[in-house]
């Protein structure tokens, strides 16, 4: 911290944790959170047009491996170029990037004449969106009260998640559909991402700044206007007195090089995190974007896997919100194990079945699992590095995430081709087994901590 940063400003992150929850931080988490929506929207994408253009444009194996891998790649690299920017220039200011680049070559997408030309603009759209959860994460935790933080979180992603049912729907109605206003269904998807992201855009042109960045910055005078409105907003919404300022709370931020987690006490959680998020992609993102596929591979028709995958995704929506009030009450390891392994036994049962209402059960819980589980863990990142390299340190290891789901494709269709559907969803679960290892040796406990002590 340097030495111009107020004494006011050192007491900040305690001032915001004892404030009441009110409709202040009800909106902010909502404006946020629904960024998600375009993130997930476009990472469930990926396995819709690999299945609706595989006739229409005669794709081979590989073709439709990369349709699903290139934004996973734009990810890849968004999310290690732009997550350190957001320690170094601002998190309100890398939002704005993040949506508009995405917006813009989400709308050039839907004009792609070829495959060649989809694969590319898929990857730029990416490269946009790849801080998107990671900036929403760290956003939100450096706002709201310690009290809510995981709950209000959960939320957030709840709004996100209705992206998975909706680009499935979409996807089985418009792509077997005549050409609305004569473009092709497909296209009204890329269409539809971009101008609703072009929209959040405009509401978050309003958003502050984080206070708790801003003082690590030593801007501790502007973090302190900026706390004093939000108090003042949240004192004439509740009609309250304000709780008073724990002293005890108010331990100071200060800049830490993106190195740091390397050493000491953050080489432990580095590694941990590192293995966490390779692995949990294999579960987590294998199902969802190789769900319609793995349909297909079993027989069924087009329209019929996409129907079928939007009957399964409707569970994510479901998950999502009925992680909210479990996400403050267990304490979020323990949390993520338990859903972890319900995401493993839920896959082997879809994988293997061949009657259809056991897969779309197997298929709806297992999208309660997993985002009991997505929920969870995205509030556990946010608690287990300092201000000064929170979103570097999360979203360096998250960019791991998105080069995994990268390889998947390749990986889990050449399995799905020569072994079947069991043998991949049996890997799958190997892999979330030892991931559950991982966070049990290695992951701090969190829940109802301030972010400054854990």
């Amino acid at each position: 911290m340097t030495t111009t940063t107020s004494a006011a400003g050192v007491r900040v992150a305690a001032r915001l944790d004892r404030l009441p929850a009110s409709r202040w931080h009800r909106r902010l988490t909502f404006v946020v959170g629904i960024g998600a929506f375009f993130d997930l929207y476009e990472v469930f994408l990926g396995g819709v047009l690999a299945t609706a253009l595989a006739e229409r444009w005669h794709l081979d194996h590989t073709a439709k491996s990369w349709i699903i891998a290139a934004g996973f790649l734009g990810m890849f690299v968004g999310a290690n170029v732009l997550s350190v920017m957001a320690d170094r220039f601002g998190r309100r200011r890398m939002f704005l990037v993040n949506l508009a680049g995405y917006s813009l070559f989400s709308l050039l997408g839907a004009c792609a004449p070829d495959v060649t030309w989809l694969i590319a603009l898929r990857f730029l759209a990416g490269l946009g969106l790849g801080a998107e959860l990671v900036l929403v994460d760290t956003y939100l935790a450096e706002f709201l009260p310690r009290a809510v933080r995981g709950r209000y979180i959960a939320a957030a992603y709840t709004f996100g998640f209705l992206a998975v049912p909706v680009v499935a729907l979409l996807g089985a109605r418009l792509v077997t559909s005549h050409a609305p206003l004569g473009v092709d269904g497909w296209r009204w998807l890329l269409v539809g991402g971009a101008l609703g992201a072009a929209f959040l855009q405009l509401m978050r042109v309003r958003l502050p700044e984080s206070p708790r960045w801003l003082v690590v910055h030593g801007r501790g005078d502007e973090a302190d206007r900026i706390v004093t409105g939000i108090e003042k907003r949240v004192a004439d919404e509740t009609g309250t007195t304000l709780p008073s300022v724990a002293e005890a709370a108010t331990i100071p931020e200060r800049r830490i090089p993106l190195g740091e987690m390397f050493r000491g006490e953050y080489r432990r959680r580095t590694v941990m995190w590192w293995i966490f998020q390779v692995l949990q992609t294999v579960g987590y993102y294998g199902f969802g974007t190789l769900a319609p596929v793995v349909l297909t591979a079993k027989g069924h028709p087009v329209s019929a896997s996409l129907t079928y995958a939007a009957l399964s995704f409707c569970g994510y929506p479901i998950g999502s919100a009925l992680s909210v009030p479990l996400i403050d009450r267990i304490e979020r390891k323990v949390l993520i194990i338990a859903s972890a392994l319900g995401i493993a036994a839920c896959g082997l049962v879809f994988g293997l079945a061949d009657s259809m209402p056991v897969i779309v059960t197997a298929g709806f819980a297992l999208t309660i699992c997993a985002n009991v589980f997505s929920n969870t863990f995205h509030v556990y990142q946010t608690e287990i590095f300092p201000t000064g390299l929170r979103s570097g340190a999360i979203g360096v290891a998250y960019s791991l995430s998105r080069l995994t789901s990268v390889i998947l494709p390749f990986v889990a269709l050449t399995v799905l081709t020569r072994l079947g559907p069991g043998a991949v969803f049996a890997g799958s679960a190997a892999l979330m087994v030892l991931l559950c290892l991982d966070v049990a040796l290695l992951g701090p406990r969190s829940t109802g901590r301030s972010l400054e002590r854990i």
